[in-house]
């Protein structure tokens, strides 16, 4: 997995997608006369440092060092392992939008991703803000495969920009077709709805006071609902309940369809494809404290209340299948890699480990666990760069 002639060596089967493959092809920032070190080599010392727990690139160029006898054995190393000055220097020029496209080219073909459930959203960077240069924590939007746990891709927010500028140039890099695309309300556009519907998927966006007029007449429509106890109107509903370490949560889901519903809403004709609005209560008891929580949404599904509500809940396990592992197993909140695009592509390296760790299946233990025993281990971390195979 590491470097393509010797891989070819060792295998007797065809070879598969290597990450050489898909990431060689990088344009080197630097001057051709200034490399003494190949950008593959930078590369691949970077990703599996990270993988092994290394947080930033003195930890990389410790690591290089550590298992340089091992490295030796993919890289030519014959100029010895790069400075932590020199993976600074590389990375806060490294174009990431390049590779950014090097990353889900990867992803497609490594993973063979045929695409069902997919979840988009923000998270911050905090640790990338630089307050004597004004400059802003960097902010992530990011596509999570809620079956399969993996990052499809990321788009950088621009600093004087939000979400709904990332969003669209995010889905414009995927395959939707036959995917359910779950975004929360800042996704909650119609140009957004177009785009996706337009991709072949299908779109269920969380509805909040942004959307003024149709957040008021569905939270009408389904209060007039509920007086009747939904005895005039035709829907699905699915009700699940989940206890866990004194906690139980209970979540209720009515999915409404048809013209005359849809009718209710004063813009329904500018969504396109809009076949369902839906409604979810969650209530949350622990001890004596009880909350309750009442979302809408909107869906080019058909009313299927089952399938709207495991959408949804796979959609909130986004912040602990990605965001709170990307921040407890990685620590990246801390991290202050600030110069140039070091923190973007920093980022883009911690998902690209984070999706191979997430594959590798033999391990036990979570991401933590892993991530030491590739550190200990030349062989497991061998298997983890192999697992897309």
């Amino acid at each position: 997995m590491l470097g393509q002639k010797r891989w070819r060596i060792r295998m007797s089967q065809p070879q598969p997608p290597t990450i050489a493959a898909h990431f060689g092809q990088l344009e080197d920032p630097r001057r051709p006369y200034l490399v003494v070190h190949p950008l593959l080599n930078l590369l691949t010392i970077a990703l599996c440092g990270i993988i092994a727990g290394a947080e930033n690139w003195a930890d990389v160029e410790r690591f290089g060092h550590t298992k340089r006898e091992w490295l030796s054995r993919y890289l030519d190393l014959s100029n010895g392992i790069p400075s932590h000055d020199t993976f600074g220097y590389v990375f806060a020029r490294l174009n990431p939008a390049k590779f950014q496209e090097c990353f889900l080219s990867w992803v497609r073909t490594a993973f063979g991703l045929t695409g069902k459930g997919v979840a988009i959203d923000g998270k911050k960077l905090r640790g990338s803000f630089n307050k004597q240069l004004g400059k802003k924590a960097i902010e992530l939007v990011s596509a999570w495969a809620t079956q399969v746990s993996l990052v499809l891709g990321q788009v950088k927010v621009d600093e004087a920009s939000n979400e709904i500028t990332a969003i669209p140039l995010l889905l414009a890099l995927l395959e939707l077709k036959g995917c359910l695309v779950t975004i929360d309300a800042a996704g909650c556009q119609t140009e957004i709805a177009q785009q996706i519907v337009q991709q072949g998927g299908d779109y269920l966006l969380s509805v909040k006071e942004n959307q003024a007029h149709l957040y008021e007449d569905i939270a009408l429509f389904f209060r007039l609902a509920q007086q009747n106890n939904f005895a005039k109107v035709p829907h699905t509903f699915e009700r699940t309940v989940d206890k866990d370490h004194g906690r139980i949560e209970i979540r209720e889901c009515w999915a409404v369809s048809g013209q005359e519903p849809l009718s209710f809403l004063r813009d329904d004709q500018a969504w396109p494809k809009l076949s369902t609005i839906v409604m979810i209560m969650s209530e949350r008891r622990q001890g004596n404290k009880v909350e309750r929580k009442t979302r809408y949404y909107i869906s080019s599904l058909t009313a299927d209340a089952q399938r709207l509500l495991e959408a949804k809940r796979a959609h909130w396990g986004i912040e602990n299948s990605l965001h709170w592992l990307l921040d407890v197993a990685f620590h990246e909140d801390d991290r202050r890699a600030r110069q140039g695009h070091s923190a973007h592509n920093f980022a883009i390296l911690r998902r690209i480990a984070l999706n191979l760790l997430k594959q590798e299946k033999t391990a036990k233990g979570g991401i933590v666990a892993k991530r030491l025993q590739a550190g200990w281990n030349d062989a497991y971390l061998l298997k983890v760069l192999a697992s897309p195979s």
